[in-house]
């Protein structure tokens, strides 16, 4: 199966049905272990990213966090968020088949706090300094969290 020609397809499909252009498809040993568009728009989740969907779906039918024996197949370089995921799953490989660069001026991600062309800046910038307000709230509890999950799984 050509897997970079079923990504394509799969995003197609979700743009005639009026979703976003992008899509990811998982392969394990030759075979999709799972596929999904972006479905933000259908599902008003902005979290509902085809690389997210894709990788909860082969992760849950695996029974693992990790897909390091699986490539996975995106339509596009992927966003900050996604990239996340990816390294968090840790694959074999990413195939991505177009870049930011190809696609903006047909494409554009923009929200009140991102752009996809300076999230990278505006990541690198010190917290305070950063457009979206964050505010930190230390607690003295809030360790205790990470000191118990530590207890609970020394080996």
């Amino acid at each position: 199966m050509d897997f970079i020609k079923r990504t394509i397809d799969l995003a197609m499909k979700n743009v005639e049905e009026g979703g976003r252009p992008f899509a990811t498809v998982i392969v394990r040993a030759g075979e999709i272990v799972a596929e999904s568009p972006n479905k933000v728009a259908q599902t008003n989740d902005p979290t509902a990213h085809a690389e997210i969907l894709a990788v909860r779906d082969a992760c849950k039918k695996l029974g693992r966090e990790n897909l390091n024996d699986c490539e996975i197949y995106i339509l596009a370089s992927p966003c900050p968020m996604c990239l996340g995921a990816l390294y968090y799953c840790s694959p074999q490989r990413v195939n991505y088949i177009t870049t930011r660069e190809d696609y903006a001026p047909y494409y554009r991600d923009d929200r009140q706090y991102f752009e996809l062309e300076t999230f990278y800046d505006e990541y690198s910038k010190p917290i305070a300094e950063r457009r979206m307000p964050m505010v930190h709230h230390a607690h003295h509890d809030a360790i205790k969290v990470y000191q118990r999950w530590n207890e609970l799984n020394q080996d």
